[in-house]
Protein backbone atom coordinates (compact mmCIF):
# COMPACT_ATOMS: atom_id res chain seq x y z
CA UNK A 1 0.00 0.00 0.00
CA UNK A 2 1.22 3.43 -0.55
CA UNK A 3 1.55 5.57 2.39
CA UNK A 4 1.79 8.90 2.44
CA UNK A 5 0.10 12.80 3.02
CA UNK A 6 -2.98 12.18 0.68
CA UNK A 7 -6.20 12.40 1.67
CA UNK A 8 -8.77 9.26 1.65
CA UNK A 9 -8.06 5.54 1.32
CA UNK A 10 -5.01 4.56 0.50
CA UNK A 11 -4.89 2.70 -2.51
CA UNK A 12 -3.20 -0.65 -3.74
CA UNK A 13 -0.49 1.13 -6.13
CA UNK A 14 -0.65 -1.72 -8.84
CA UNK A 15 -4.19 -1.18 -9.47
CA UNK A 16 -4.15 2.73 -9.38
CA UNK A 17 -3.58 4.24 -12.65
CA UNK A 18 0.32 6.26 -11.86
CA UNK A 19 -1.23 9.43 -13.57
CA UNK A 20 -3.77 9.61 -10.96
CA UNK A 21 -1.77 10.17 -8.07
CA UNK A 22 -1.82 12.44 -5.90
CA UNK A 23 1.64 14.28 -5.18
CA UNK A 24 1.87 12.50 -1.97
CA UNK A 25 1.04 9.48 -2.46
CA UNK A 26 3.43 9.85 -5.57
CA UNK A 27 6.32 10.89 -3.06
CA UNK A 28 5.56 7.92 -0.77
CA UNK A 29 6.06 5.17 -3.72
CA UNK A 30 9.25 6.97 -4.99
CA UNK A 31 10.86 7.30 -1.69
CA UNK A 32 9.78 3.54 -0.73
CA UNK A 33 11.25 2.58 -4.09
CA UNK A 34 7.71 0.95 -5.18
CA UNK A 35 8.14 3.60 -8.30
CA UNK A 36 10.71 5.28 -10.20
CA UNK A 37 10.76 8.74 -11.41
CA UNK A 38 11.15 7.61 -15.01
CA UNK A 39 8.08 5.49 -14.17
CA UNK A 40 5.75 8.14 -13.19
CA UNK A 41 7.34 10.26 -15.94
CA UNK A 42 5.94 7.79 -18.45
CA UNK A 43 2.79 7.38 -17.10
CA UNK A 44 1.40 11.14 -17.59
CA UNK A 45 3.46 10.87 -20.82
CA UNK A 46 1.84 7.98 -22.21
CA UNK A 47 -1.88 8.88 -20.58
CA UNK A 48 -1.07 12.59 -22.83
CA UNK A 49 -0.75 10.06 -25.64
CA UNK A 50 -4.14 8.23 -24.73
CA UNK A 51 -6.02 11.77 -23.75
CA UNK A 52 -4.20 14.89 -25.67
CA UNK A 53 -7.01 14.19 -29.01
CA UNK A 54 -9.89 14.63 -26.79
CA UNK A 55 -8.47 17.02 -24.56
CA UNK A 56 -5.79 20.07 -25.92
CA UNK A 57 -4.48 20.44 -22.67
CA UNK A 58 -0.97 20.82 -23.94
CA UNK A 59 0.64 23.33 -26.35
CA UNK A 60 4.10 21.71 -26.27
CA UNK A 61 4.52 18.24 -24.66
CA UNK A 62 8.55 17.98 -23.59
CA UNK A 63 8.46 14.36 -23.35
CA UNK A 64 11.87 13.62 -24.22
CA UNK A 65 13.36 16.19 -21.95
CA UNK A 66 11.53 14.98 -19.13
CA UNK A 67 12.34 11.64 -19.84
CA UNK A 68 15.73 12.62 -19.67
CA UNK A 69 15.40 14.13 -16.09
CA UNK A 70 13.82 11.75 -14.60
CA UNK A 71 16.18 9.36 -15.55
CA UNK A 72 19.15 11.59 -14.12
CA UNK A 73 17.06 11.76 -10.66
CA UNK A 74 16.58 7.96 -10.54
CA UNK A 75 20.24 7.29 -10.70
CA UNK A 76 20.71 9.75 -7.42
CA UNK A 77 20.29 8.88 -4.04
CA UNK A 78 16.66 9.57 -2.59
CA UNK A 79 18.17 12.26 -0.26
CA UNK A 80 19.94 14.30 -3.33
CA UNK A 81 16.59 14.06 -5.09
CA UNK A 82 14.52 17.14 -3.68
CA UNK A 83 11.81 17.62 -2.02
CA UNK A 84 9.63 16.77 -5.49
CA UNK A 85 11.75 14.65 -6.98
CA UNK A 86 10.07 12.87 -9.80
CA UNK A 87 6.64 14.45 -9.30
CA UNK A 88 5.96 15.31 -13.14
CA UNK A 89 4.28 18.91 -13.51
CA UNK A 90 3.35 21.34 -16.34
CA UNK A 91 2.84 25.36 -16.68
CA UNK A 92 0.37 27.77 -18.49
CA UNK A 93 2.48 29.11 -21.72
CA UNK A 94 2.58 32.43 -19.90
CA UNK A 95 5.55 31.01 -18.38
CA UNK A 96 8.86 31.12 -19.62
CA UNK A 97 10.79 27.27 -19.68
CA UNK A 98 14.23 27.29 -20.83
CA UNK A 99 14.33 25.67 -23.98
CA UNK A 100 10.80 25.49 -24.49
CA UNK A 101 8.54 27.27 -26.84
CA UNK A 102 7.39 29.61 -24.66
CA UNK A 103 4.69 31.30 -26.97
CA UNK A 104 1.71 32.31 -24.72
CA UNK A 105 -0.67 30.91 -27.50
CA UNK A 106 -0.03 33.32 -29.52
CA UNK A 107 1.48 33.19 -33.32
CA UNK A 108 2.74 36.58 -32.29
CA UNK A 109 5.32 34.48 -30.40
CA UNK A 110 5.27 31.53 -32.24
CA UNK A 111 9.70 31.60 -32.72
CA UNK A 112 10.05 32.65 -28.97
CA UNK A 113 12.01 30.21 -26.78
CA UNK A 114 13.85 31.77 -23.87
CA UNK A 115 16.51 30.64 -22.21
CA UNK A 116 15.63 31.07 -18.57
CA UNK A 117 12.94 29.17 -16.27
CA UNK A 118 10.42 31.77 -14.93
CA UNK A 119 11.02 31.87 -11.11
CA UNK A 120 8.65 29.70 -9.65
CA UNK A 121 9.83 27.35 -12.70
CA UNK A 122 13.46 27.25 -11.17
CA UNK A 123 12.00 26.60 -7.85
CA UNK A 124 10.27 23.65 -8.58
CA UNK A 125 12.87 22.38 -10.37
CA UNK A 126 15.43 22.88 -7.72
CA UNK A 127 13.35 20.68 -5.99
CA UNK A 128 13.06 18.14 -8.58
CA UNK A 129 10.26 18.43 -10.15
CA UNK A 130 10.39 17.27 -13.41
CA UNK A 131 8.71 20.04 -15.99
CA UNK A 132 6.55 17.81 -18.97
CA UNK A 133 6.06 21.13 -20.61
CA UNK A 134 3.68 23.96 -21.85
CA UNK A 135 -0.15 24.38 -21.20
CA UNK A 136 -3.14 25.57 -23.34
CA UNK A 137 -3.98 29.39 -22.49
CA UNK A 138 -5.79 32.15 -24.27
CA UNK A 139 -3.75 34.02 -26.04
CA UNK A 140 -1.43 35.83 -23.60
CA UNK A 141 -3.27 34.61 -20.84
CA UNK A 142 -6.07 37.14 -21.70
CA UNK A 143 -9.16 37.56 -23.31
CA UNK A 144 -13.18 38.54 -23.31
CA UNK A 145 -14.37 35.97 -21.51
CA UNK A 146 -15.35 33.55 -24.28
CA UNK A 147 -13.15 30.64 -26.57
CA UNK A 148 -12.61 30.83 -30.06
CA UNK A 149 -11.07 28.73 -32.76
CA UNK A 150 -8.53 31.22 -34.46
CA UNK A 151 -5.74 30.50 -32.22
CA UNK A 152 -2.84 28.26 -33.53
CA UNK A 153 -4.13 25.49 -31.45
CA UNK A 154 -7.54 24.03 -30.53
CA UNK A 155 -9.23 25.11 -27.35
CA UNK A 156 -8.75 23.09 -24.36
CA UNK A 157 -11.83 20.68 -23.91
CA UNK A 158 -13.08 19.99 -20.22
CA UNK A 159 -12.56 16.35 -19.68
CA UNK A 160 -15.72 15.47 -17.88
CA UNK A 161 -17.57 16.42 -21.35
CA UNK A 162 -15.34 17.08 -24.24
CA UNK A 163 -18.15 19.43 -25.58
CA UNK A 164 -17.54 21.79 -22.67
CA UNK A 165 -15.92 24.73 -21.81
CA UNK A 166 -12.92 24.88 -19.54
CA UNK A 167 -13.24 28.72 -18.78
CA UNK A 168 -10.00 30.49 -18.87
CA UNK A 169 -7.14 31.66 -19.20
CA UNK A 170 -5.39 28.91 -17.76
CA UNK A 171 -7.60 26.31 -19.77
CA UNK A 172 -5.21 23.64 -19.90
CA UNK A 173 -4.02 23.68 -16.19
CA UNK A 174 -7.46 22.36 -15.02
CA UNK A 175 -7.89 20.13 -18.03
CA UNK A 176 -4.32 18.22 -17.54
CA UNK A 177 -4.43 17.72 -13.72
CA UNK A 178 -7.94 16.31 -13.91
CA UNK A 179 -7.30 13.90 -17.20
CA UNK A 180 -4.03 13.44 -15.24
CA UNK A 181 -1.29 14.31 -17.93
CA UNK A 182 0.68 16.11 -15.27
CA UNK A 183 0.66 15.72 -11.15
CA UNK A 184 0.43 19.57 -11.03
CA UNK A 185 0.31 22.76 -12.69
CA UNK A 186 0.73 25.93 -12.53
CA UNK A 187 -1.13 29.09 -13.87
CA UNK A 188 -2.14 32.79 -13.10
CA UNK A 189 -5.31 34.22 -12.27
CA UNK A 190 -6.01 38.14 -12.82
CA UNK A 191 -10.05 37.73 -12.43
CA UNK A 192 -10.63 34.13 -12.11
CA UNK A 193 -8.47 32.92 -14.87
CA UNK A 194 -7.00 29.81 -11.82
CA UNK A 195 -10.21 29.61 -9.99
CA UNK A 196 -12.79 29.45 -13.15
CA UNK A 197 -10.96 26.54 -14.97
CA UNK A 198 -10.13 24.66 -12.01
CA UNK A 199 -13.92 24.58 -10.65
CA UNK A 200 -14.79 23.37 -14.45
CA UNK A 201 -12.54 20.53 -13.79
CA UNK A 202 -13.17 19.18 -10.50
CA UNK A 203 -9.72 19.92 -9.25
CA UNK A 204 -8.36 22.35 -6.55
CA UNK A 205 -7.27 25.77 -7.84
CA UNK A 206 -5.57 27.97 -5.75
CA UNK A 207 -4.00 31.62 -5.57
CA UNK A 208 -2.10 33.27 -1.91
CA UNK A 209 -2.18 36.24 -0.38
CA UNK A 210 -0.06 38.98 -3.69
CA UNK A 211 3.74 38.85 -2.95
CA UNK A 212 3.45 34.88 -1.82
CA UNK A 213 4.60 33.66 -5.58
CA UNK A 214 6.97 35.13 -7.80
CA UNK A 215 5.64 36.66 -11.05
CA UNK A 216 9.09 36.82 -12.51
CA UNK A 217 9.08 35.39 -15.99
CA UNK A 218 5.44 35.10 -16.48
CA UNK A 219 4.18 36.97 -19.40
CA UNK A 220 2.11 39.77 -17.62
CA UNK A 221 -2.21 40.84 -18.51
CA UNK A 222 -3.03 43.22 -16.03
CA UNK A 223 0.10 44.14 -13.56
CA UNK A 224 -2.58 45.46 -11.00
CA UNK A 225 -4.14 42.24 -10.41
CA UNK A 226 -2.36 39.48 -11.63
CA UNK A 227 -1.07 36.38 -9.44
CA UNK A 228 0.24 33.14 -9.77
CA UNK A 229 -1.82 30.11 -8.64
CA UNK A 230 -1.42 25.94 -8.09
CA UNK A 231 -3.91 23.19 -9.86
CA UNK A 232 -3.62 20.41 -7.64
CA UNK A 233 -5.89 16.89 -7.70
CA UNK A 234 -6.01 17.67 -3.83
CA UNK A 235 -6.37 20.05 -0.94
CA UNK A 236 -3.30 18.61 0.53
CA UNK A 237 -1.29 18.46 -2.42
CA UNK A 238 -2.15 22.43 -2.24
CA UNK A 239 -0.46 22.56 0.55
CA UNK A 240 2.12 20.98 0.42
CA UNK A 241 3.30 22.97 -2.87
CA UNK A 242 1.98 26.57 -1.09
CA UNK A 243 4.48 25.62 1.68
CA UNK A 244 7.41 24.38 -0.85
CA UNK A 245 7.21 27.51 -2.62
CA UNK A 246 7.06 29.78 0.33
CA UNK A 247 8.96 28.49 3.17
CA UNK A 248 12.28 29.51 4.15
CA UNK A 249 12.93 25.54 4.25
CA UNK A 250 11.13 23.31 1.47
CA UNK A 251 12.09 20.15 3.74
CA UNK A 252 8.82 21.31 6.30
CA UNK A 253 6.16 21.59 3.37
CA UNK A 254 5.17 18.13 4.12
CA UNK A 255 4.72 18.90 8.25
CA UNK A 256 2.96 22.13 7.58
CA UNK A 257 0.22 19.89 5.25
CA UNK A 258 0.19 16.97 7.67
CA UNK A 259 -0.48 19.47 10.52
CA UNK A 260 -3.27 21.09 9.02
CA UNK A 261 -4.92 18.06 8.08
CA UNK A 262 -4.75 17.04 11.99
CA UNK A 263 -5.96 20.35 13.15
CA UNK A 264 -9.97 19.27 12.11
CA UNK A 265 -12.11 22.44 12.25
CA UNK A 266 -13.35 22.28 15.58
CA UNK A 267 -14.13 26.13 16.65
CA UNK A 268 -13.78 27.55 13.01
CA UNK A 269 -15.29 30.52 12.20
CA UNK A 270 -17.30 30.08 8.83
CA UNK A 271 -18.57 33.23 7.10
CA UNK A 272 -21.48 31.64 3.86
CA UNK A 273 -21.62 33.64 0.95
CA UNK A 274 -24.76 32.90 -1.43
CA UNK A 275 -26.36 36.50 -2.77
CA UNK A 276 -23.95 37.71 -5.27
CA UNK A 277 -26.54 40.92 -5.33
CA UNK A 278 -27.88 42.60 -7.96
CA UNK A 279 -26.67 42.17 -11.32
CA UNK A 280 -26.25 38.39 -11.37
CA UNK A 281 -28.00 35.98 -11.28
CA UNK A 282 -28.38 33.39 -8.10
CA UNK A 283 -26.18 30.06 -8.52
CA UNK A 284 -27.88 27.24 -10.52
CA UNK A 285 -29.31 25.28 -8.51
CA UNK A 286 -26.89 22.25 -8.61
CA UNK A 287 -24.67 24.30 -7.28
CA UNK A 288 -26.22 25.53 -4.85
CA UNK A 289 -27.22 21.90 -3.70
CA UNK A 290 -23.59 21.09 -3.91
CA UNK A 291 -22.98 23.73 -1.92
CA UNK A 292 -25.64 23.09 0.92
CA UNK A 293 -24.30 19.68 1.11
CA UNK A 294 -20.78 21.15 2.05
CA UNK A 295 -21.81 23.61 4.43
CA UNK A 296 -23.75 20.31 6.55
CA UNK A 297 -20.19 18.69 6.28
CA UNK A 298 -18.21 21.25 7.86
CA UNK A 299 -20.74 21.93 10.54
CA UNK A 300 -20.99 18.53 11.56
CA UNK A 301 -17.20 18.53 11.54
CA UNK A 302 -17.28 21.42 14.53
CA UNK A 303 -17.56 24.33 12.41
CA UNK A 304 -19.18 27.48 12.49
CA UNK A 305 -21.05 28.96 9.85
CA UNK A 306 -22.73 32.61 9.92
CA UNK A 307 -24.11 33.76 6.76
CA UNK A 308 -22.98 36.95 5.17
CA UNK A 309 -23.39 39.52 2.27
CA UNK A 310 -21.38 41.31 0.60
CA UNK A 311 -20.30 44.72 1.52
CA UNK A 312 -20.48 45.48 -2.70
CA UNK A 313 -22.27 43.64 -5.51
CA UNK A 314 -19.90 41.17 -7.36
CA UNK A 315 -21.07 42.39 -10.45
CA UNK A 316 -19.53 45.86 -9.43
CA UNK A 317 -16.76 44.16 -8.80
CA UNK A 318 -16.45 43.05 -12.36
CA UNK A 319 -17.34 46.21 -13.70
CA UNK A 320 -14.21 47.64 -11.44
CA UNK A 321 -12.00 45.10 -13.40
CA UNK A 322 -13.90 45.63 -16.61
CA UNK A 323 -12.06 48.65 -16.82
CA UNK A 324 -8.96 48.34 -15.51
CA UNK A 325 -7.71 44.93 -17.29
CA UNK A 326 -8.23 46.04 -20.65
CA UNK A 327 -6.16 49.05 -20.27
CA UNK A 328 -3.76 47.45 -18.62
CA UNK A 329 -3.11 44.81 -21.41
CA UNK A 330 -3.31 47.36 -24.14
CA UNK A 331 -0.74 49.22 -22.27
CA UNK A 332 1.69 46.33 -21.84
CA UNK A 333 0.45 44.56 -25.55
CA UNK A 334 0.73 48.46 -27.40
CA UNK A 335 3.25 47.44 -29.70
CA UNK A 336 1.76 44.36 -30.69
CA UNK A 337 -1.20 45.98 -31.14
CA UNK A 338 -0.17 48.62 -33.55
CA UNK A 339 2.00 46.70 -35.21
CA UNK A 340 0.91 42.82 -35.16
CA UNK A 341 -2.92 43.16 -34.95
CA UNK A 342 -4.35 40.95 -38.02
CA UNK A 343 -2.12 38.20 -36.26
CA UNK A 344 -4.16 37.88 -33.01
CA UNK A 345 -7.11 36.22 -32.19
CA UNK A 346 -10.33 37.95 -31.88
CA UNK A 347 -10.82 37.76 -28.19
CA UNK A 348 -6.94 39.27 -27.57
CA UNK A 349 -7.31 42.16 -30.32
CA UNK A 350 -11.25 42.90 -29.37
CA UNK A 351 -10.02 43.37 -25.84
CA UNK A 352 -6.79 45.62 -26.64
CA UNK A 353 -8.82 47.65 -28.36
CA UNK A 354 -11.27 48.07 -25.85
CA UNK A 355 -8.75 49.16 -24.03
CA UNK A 356 -7.04 51.41 -26.01
CA UNK A 357 -10.85 53.50 -25.51
CA UNK A 358 -10.33 54.04 -22.33
CA UNK A 359 -10.31 57.23 -20.72
CA UNK A 360 -7.55 58.37 -17.98
CA UNK A 361 -9.85 59.73 -15.79
CA UNK A 362 -12.37 56.41 -15.69
CA UNK A 363 -9.21 53.90 -15.33
CA UNK A 364 -8.27 56.06 -12.10
CA UNK A 365 -11.79 56.33 -10.92
CA UNK A 366 -11.88 52.14 -11.04
CA UNK A 367 -8.36 52.17 -9.22
CA UNK A 368 -10.15 54.51 -6.74
CA UNK A 369 -12.86 52.24 -6.54
CA UNK A 370 -10.48 49.13 -6.46
CA UNK A 371 -9.49 50.31 -3.44
CA UNK A 372 -12.44 51.19 -1.20
CA UNK A 373 -13.80 47.74 -2.37
CA UNK A 374 -10.94 45.92 -1.51
CA UNK A 375 -10.41 47.55 2.03
CA UNK A 376 -14.61 46.78 2.61
CA UNK A 377 -13.96 43.32 1.55
CA UNK A 378 -11.29 42.76 4.00
CA UNK A 379 -13.01 44.11 6.63
CA UNK A 380 -15.71 41.91 6.47
CA UNK A 381 -13.37 38.71 6.39
CA UNK A 382 -11.54 40.15 9.57
CA UNK A 383 -14.26 38.88 11.19
CA UNK A 384 -14.13 34.72 10.45
CA UNK A 385 -11.75 32.30 9.88
CA UNK A 386 -12.99 31.87 6.28
CA UNK A 387 -15.19 32.65 3.86
CA UNK A 388 -16.93 29.88 1.15
CA UNK A 389 -18.99 31.26 -1.64
CA UNK A 390 -19.26 30.03 -5.17
CA UNK A 391 -16.84 30.31 -7.87
CA UNK A 392 -18.94 30.90 -10.98
CA UNK A 393 -22.95 30.77 -10.49
CA UNK A 394 -22.87 28.55 -13.67
CA UNK A 395 -22.11 25.28 -14.52
CA UNK A 396 -19.65 24.72 -17.30
CA UNK A 397 -21.59 25.44 -20.76
CA UNK A 398 -20.91 23.90 -24.33
CA UNK A 399 -18.03 24.96 -25.83
CA UNK A 400 -18.56 27.63 -28.32
CA UNK A 401 -21.67 28.81 -27.26
CA UNK A 402 -22.67 32.26 -26.35
CA UNK A 403 -23.85 33.73 -24.56
CA UNK A 404 -23.82 30.96 -21.99
CA UNK A 405 -19.57 30.91 -21.91
CA UNK A 406 -19.30 34.82 -21.31
CA UNK A 407 -22.04 34.38 -18.18
CA UNK A 408 -19.98 31.27 -16.77
CA UNK A 409 -16.89 33.75 -17.40
CA UNK A 410 -17.81 37.03 -16.20
CA UNK A 411 -20.82 35.71 -13.99
CA UNK A 412 -18.56 35.03 -11.12
CA UNK A 413 -17.72 35.48 -7.06
CA UNK A 414 -14.35 35.08 -8.36
CA UNK A 415 -13.67 39.39 -8.98
CA UNK A 416 -14.45 40.61 -5.68
CA UNK A 417 -11.39 38.46 -4.11
CA UNK A 418 -8.80 40.07 -6.19
CA UNK A 419 -9.85 43.44 -5.50
CA UNK A 420 -9.37 42.59 -1.94
CA UNK A 421 -6.47 40.66 -2.86
CA UNK A 422 -7.08 37.69 -0.66
CA UNK A 423 -6.19 34.03 -0.67
CA UNK A 424 -8.71 32.18 -2.40
CA UNK A 425 -9.17 28.15 -4.06
CA UNK A 426 -11.74 26.23 -5.30
CA UNK A 427 -12.93 23.02 -4.38
CA UNK A 428 -15.08 20.13 -5.90
CA UNK A 429 -17.99 19.31 -3.82
CA UNK A 430 -19.62 16.89 -6.15
CA UNK A 431 -21.13 15.88 -9.38
CA UNK A 432 -24.09 17.16 -11.38
CA UNK A 433 -26.82 14.39 -12.75
CA UNK A 434 -24.97 15.15 -15.90
CA UNK A 435 -21.62 13.84 -14.55
CA UNK A 436 -20.43 17.82 -14.04
CA UNK A 437 -17.85 18.79 -11.24
CA UNK A 438 -19.55 21.08 -8.95
CA UNK A 439 -17.57 23.30 -6.67
CA UNK A 440 -17.30 25.64 -3.82
CA UNK A 441 -14.93 28.48 -3.07
CA UNK A 442 -13.06 29.51 0.01
CA UNK A 443 -11.52 32.64 0.49
CA UNK A 444 -9.35 33.44 3.63
CA UNK A 445 -7.79 37.09 5.31
CA UNK A 446 -4.58 38.24 3.93
CA UNK A 447 -1.81 35.58 4.37
CA UNK A 448 -3.65 33.32 6.39
CA UNK A 449 -3.32 30.69 3.41
CA UNK A 450 -3.23 28.04 6.04
CA UNK A 451 -6.80 28.22 7.70
CA UNK A 452 -8.58 28.29 3.84
CA UNK A 453 -6.51 24.86 3.23
CA UNK A 454 -7.11 23.32 6.68
CA UNK A 455 -10.89 23.94 6.10
CA UNK A 456 -10.45 22.47 2.61
CA UNK A 457 -8.39 19.88 3.66
CA UNK A 458 -10.73 18.44 6.22
CA UNK A 459 -13.94 18.99 4.00
CA UNK A 460 -11.91 16.66 1.19
CA UNK A 461 -10.87 13.95 4.15
CA UNK A 462 -14.79 13.90 4.89
CA UNK A 463 -15.71 13.08 1.56
CA UNK A 464 -13.56 12.12 -1.47
CA UNK A 465 -14.90 13.71 -4.48
CA UNK A 466 -11.30 14.07 -5.49
CA UNK A 467 -11.13 10.59 -6.00
CA UNK A 468 -13.18 10.54 -9.00
CA UNK A 469 -11.22 10.38 -12.50
CA UNK A 470 -12.68 11.70 -16.19
CA UNK A 471 -12.54 9.08 -18.93
CA UNK A 472 -12.07 12.16 -21.79
CA UNK A 473 -14.11 10.78 -24.96
CA UNK A 474 -12.97 12.10 -28.53
CA UNK A 475 -14.80 14.93 -29.92
CA UNK A 476 -15.43 16.05 -33.83
CA UNK A 477 -12.43 17.79 -34.78
CA UNK A 478 -12.72 21.92 -35.16
CA UNK A 479 -11.34 24.27 -37.83
CA UNK A 480 -8.28 25.86 -36.23
CA UNK A 481 -7.63 29.55 -38.04
CA UNK A 482 -7.79 33.06 -38.22
CA UNK A 483 -11.25 34.49 -38.27
CA UNK A 484 -12.07 37.71 -40.49
CA UNK A 485 -14.01 40.26 -37.58
CA UNK A 486 -17.70 40.02 -38.44
CA UNK A 487 -19.03 43.70 -39.53
CA UNK A 488 -22.26 43.55 -37.12
CA UNK A 489 -24.33 46.47 -37.10
CA UNK A 490 -23.31 49.49 -35.57
CA UNK A 491 -24.75 50.45 -31.78
CA UNK A 492 -26.54 53.79 -31.26
CA UNK A 493 -24.24 56.45 -30.23
CA UNK A 494 -21.13 54.86 -32.61
CA UNK A 495 -18.93 57.74 -34.14
CA UNK A 496 -18.60 58.18 -37.49
CA UNK A 497 -15.70 56.01 -38.85
CA UNK A 498 -13.52 59.18 -40.63
CA UNK A 499 -13.39 59.88 -36.02
CA UNK A 500 -12.08 56.61 -35.38
CA UNK A 501 -9.81 57.18 -37.87
CA UNK A 502 -8.48 60.15 -36.58
CA UNK A 503 -8.54 58.82 -33.48
CA UNK A 504 -6.58 55.97 -34.29
CA UNK A 505 -3.97 57.83 -35.89
CA UNK A 506 -3.66 60.10 -32.75
CA UNK A 507 -2.88 56.88 -30.59
CA UNK A 508 -0.46 55.15 -33.02
CA UNK A 509 -2.79 53.38 -33.98
CA UNK A 510 -2.99 54.00 -37.76
CA UNK A 511 -2.22 50.78 -39.27
CA UNK A 512 -5.40 49.40 -38.06
CA UNK A 513 -6.92 46.98 -40.90
CA UNK A 514 -10.46 49.19 -42.22
CA UNK A 515 -11.98 45.83 -40.16
CA UNK A 516 -10.26 46.58 -37.26
CA UNK A 517 -11.33 50.07 -37.22
CA UNK A 518 -14.41 49.03 -37.60
CA UNK A 519 -14.41 47.13 -34.78
CA UNK A 520 -12.65 49.53 -32.68
CA UNK A 521 -16.06 52.28 -34.05
CA UNK A 522 -18.56 49.34 -32.31
CA UNK A 523 -16.82 49.46 -28.97
CA UNK A 524 -17.17 53.15 -28.84
CA UNK A 525 -20.31 52.96 -26.85
CA UNK A 526 -20.13 50.14 -24.58
CA UNK A 527 -16.81 51.36 -23.32
CA UNK A 528 -17.61 54.93 -22.58
CA UNK A 529 -20.53 53.29 -20.73
CA UNK A 530 -18.58 51.35 -18.90
CA UNK A 531 -16.81 54.19 -17.35
CA UNK A 532 -19.80 56.91 -17.12
CA UNK A 533 -21.86 54.09 -14.99
CA UNK A 534 -18.96 53.26 -12.36
CA UNK A 535 -19.61 54.44 -8.68
CA UNK A 536 -17.27 57.28 -8.07
CA UNK A 537 -15.51 57.42 -4.61
CA UNK A 538 -16.53 60.90 -3.32
CA UNK A 539 -13.53 60.93 -0.63
CA UNK A 540 -10.90 63.11 -2.76
CA UNK A 541 -7.75 61.57 -0.72
CA UNK A 542 -8.42 58.13 -1.57
CA UNK A 543 -5.55 57.69 -4.03
CA UNK A 544 -5.90 54.87 -6.57
CA UNK A 545 -3.99 51.61 -6.20
CA UNK A 546 -1.35 50.56 -8.41
CA UNK A 547 -0.69 47.20 -8.03
CA UNK A 548 -1.82 44.65 -4.89
CA UNK A 549 -2.30 46.17 -1.79
CA UNK A 550 0.25 43.86 -0.50
CA UNK A 551 2.98 43.46 -3.18
CA UNK A 552 6.39 42.81 -2.58
CA UNK A 553 9.63 42.13 -4.42
CA UNK A 554 11.13 39.38 -5.79
CA UNK A 555 11.85 36.57 -4.33
CA UNK A 556 8.34 36.15 -3.09
CA UNK A 557 7.60 37.51 0.74
CA UNK A 558 8.10 34.41 2.99
CA UNK A 559 5.40 34.02 5.68
CA UNK A 560 6.47 34.36 9.38
CA UNK A 561 5.26 31.62 11.46
CA UNK A 562 2.54 33.70 13.09
CA UNK A 563 1.08 33.19 9.70
CA UNK A 564 0.30 29.51 10.22
CA UNK A 565 -1.73 28.03 13.08
CA UNK A 566 0.22 25.22 15.12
Amino acid sequence: MTKGYHVGPSRDLPSAPLWSLSIGEALAALRSGALTASQLVEACIARAAAVEPCIHSYIHLAADEARRHAQALDGRPAAERGLFGGIPFAVKATYDVAGMPSNAGSRLRSARVPDADAALVAQLRALGAVCLGQLNTWEFGTGNGGEYFDLPYPPARNPWDTARFTGGSSSGCGTSVAAGTALFALGSDTTGSVRLPASATGVVGLIPTPGRFSLAGILPNCHSLDIPGSFTRTAHDAATLFAALTLPDAGAAEPFAAGLAAQGLRGMRIAVLRDPGPGFPQADAALATGFDAALRTIEALGAHCTAVRLPVAAAECFAVTRLIGPVESAAIHETELRTQAAQMGFALRDKLLAGSLVRAVDYLAAQRRRAEIGEQIRALLDGYDALVTFGSLHLPPLLGVEPAMTAFTVETLLTPFNLSASPALVQCTGYSETGLPLHWQIVGRQHREADILRLAIAYERATGWHTRLPEPQPHPPAPVALVAPVADPLPPGAPALDEVAAFAARHGLARLAPEHLHRLQQQVPAVAGFGSSLQRVTDKHRAPLAGPPTASPVPPQRPEAADFPT
